[in-house]
């Protein structure tokens, strides 16, 4: 059964997108994880890594291709922060789809079998998940593995805002805020007032420090975050 849990066990056609669904498609507990290309090829690797970490099967990874990373993940539009590319702020059409389509769509899997979704991503796709969990309550708990919570406006909407999603996981590379980046050297602050912003509001929150800088590991730190999701409420 460990084997299972690490191959792609279903392909699913969702408004012109094909989902890869790694683990068993009609289980209890389905984590909605945006990915790019090299997120895509890390997906095996992060399922292994989560099954390892929960010791059980009943959960599946639907991981859905994002076509523009700066623009589809993003909350509002922004300048560049580095090299040439702004943030286009589509991030509301992206929640929108995965509400009306995709979560559907994988209903229709297993009708009528008992379900939870939760929504993880890293960095602009972890920084996406926080801010969806301001926006709806169809999440029984969001992961932002390193989100970009550096973004330009990030912290002045968190503080005026109050989160709808009660369990939040947030985890940051010991080294991210060593950068000569003046913008994104702030995410270290950013994700310290986050986590205290989200404990004050009554959110069961956790903030896990990782070794590395950004690039590093990022299957396994997105496989902590759903690992740390999946725990069951009395632990």
């Amino acid at each position: 059964m460990r084997d299972r849990m690490t191959v792609n066990a279903a392909k699913l056609l969702v408004g012109g997108r094909t989902i890869d669904i790694y683990g068993e498609p009609g289980s209890a507990n389905r984590f909605i994880q945006p990915v790019d290309e090299h997120d895509a090829s890390l997906l095996e690797s992060e399922a292994r890594e989560l099954f390892a970490l929960c010791g059980h099967e009943d959960l599946c990874i639907a991981a859905l291709p994002v076509a523009s990373w700066n623009d589809d993940l993003t909350p509002w539009e922004a300048a560049p922060v580095f090299g040439k590319a702004g943030f286009g702020g589509g991030a509301e059409g992206t929640l929108r789809f995965i509400l009306d389509e995709v979560m559907p769509a994988l209903d229709g899997l297993s009708p009528g079998a008992t379900r939870r979704y939760m929504l993880c991503g890293y960095s602009l796709a972890g920084l996406f998940a926080l801010w969806s969990a301001y926006r709806t309550d169809a999440f029984a708990g969001v992961g932002a593995a390193s989100p970009s919570v550096w973004y330009p406006g990030w912290t002045d909407f968190a503080a005026s805002h109050e989160p709808v999603c009660r369990r939040i996981y947030l985890s940051l590379g010991d080294r991210e805020e060593r950068t000569k980046n003046r913008v994104m050297a702030a995410v270290g602050g950013a994700i310290r007032l986050q986590h205290e912003r989200l404990v004050s509001a009554g959110v069961e929150c956790a903030l896990q420090w990782n070794e590395g800088n950004h690039f590093v590991n990022s299957e396994l730190r997105t496989a902590k975050a759903m690992a740390w999701l999946i725990k069951e409420e009395n632990e």
